[in-house]
């Protein structure tokens, strides 16, 4: 049997995989968070809406998209009698606006902009992620 050579490309291999995957996170991360946005359809003052940003751990291999806004919470889950779980008041309750005047609500509905947003572009993140890996092994 004839001489055998090993070259061994782990390094580069990881090291390929892991750019790709960098460079998807950040990719599938503006298009949920603008999804996301696009989502919000109700607004007010449009605080919520404009505060919808995204991060990526690149260490951790995770993106995530956030709101800091309280308000972000009850838009997607909803509050009072509409809460998502059930979980919220049972009886309408008063509260005053920024502008002095007074309201009752029985809560409010759920728009669930981010759960909309991750829905519209799932399969669009699956087709992306194949591409950009067949890419990168295909040099």
């Amino acid at each position: 049997m004839g001489n055998v050579e090993f070259t061994d490309n782990r390094i580069k291999v990881e090291a390929a995989l892991d750019d790709a995957i960098v460079a998807f996170l950040y990719e599938v991360a503006v298009e949920v968070e603008a999804q996301t946005k696009i989502a919000q359809t109700r607004v007010d003052t449009g605080h919520t809406k404009g505060e919808w940003t995204h991060y990526v751990d690149e260490d951790k291999g995770e993106a995530g998209i956030c709101n800091p806004l309280e308000n972000a919470i009850w838009e997607e889950y909803g509050t009072g009698e509409y809460a998502l779980k059930g979980n919220g008041r049972k009886k309408p309750w008063v509260y005053k606006d920024e502008r002095g005047n007074w309201h009752t609500t029985h809560g409010k509905k759920p728009l669930r902009p981010l759960q909309k947003a991750f829905d519209k572009t799932k399969s669009k993140i699956i087709r992306r992620l194949g591409s950009i890996l067949n890419q990168t092994f295909s040099e």
